[in-house]
């Protein structure tokens, strides 16, 4: 199964598939020209409706991310380098600013984000073990 959903998850059905897509795109999960599933083999596969499936679709096409072409289906696009890099960002800064609004709703003092931020960071090049 290339994608999952949890209707217990606050996140509406079609922005969990949204999510999913994109991040696997993004990550080079998903290369140019790889064809998805069909817009009901997903629905049945993910066991939402075809509706749900389909706005999903939509909207990574709105981006750019997915083209539909009839009768053939639909296919992760050919995006361009510049575009993933600020895709990236764009998504990691809303993460941050979920991070930094949180802080501040709990009083934690700028300085104290920065370390706890540091101290994460210094964390990802640890090795494994």
């Amino acid at each position: 199964m290339l994608f999952s959903i949890s209707p217990r998850n606050p996140v509406p059905l079609y922005q969990q598939i949204v999510e999913q897509v994109r991040a696997k795109i993004l990550a080079g999960e998903l290369s140019p020209g790889t064809q998805l599933p069909s817009i009901r083999e997903l629905a049945k596969e993910l066991t939402t409706s075809m509706i749900t499936t389909k706005r999903a679709y939509l909207e990574l096409e709105k981006e750019g991310l997915l083209i539909s072409r009839p009768g053939l289906g639909t296919f992760v696009a050919g995006v361009r380098p510049e575009m993933v890099a600020s895709l990236k960002q764009a998504r990691v800064k809303e993460h941050l600013q979920a991070a930094i609004l949180e802080a501040r709703r709990v009083g934690m003092q700028d300085q104290e984000l920065r370390a706890l931020l540091d101290e994460l960071l210094g964390r990802g090049r640890e090795p494994p073990g």
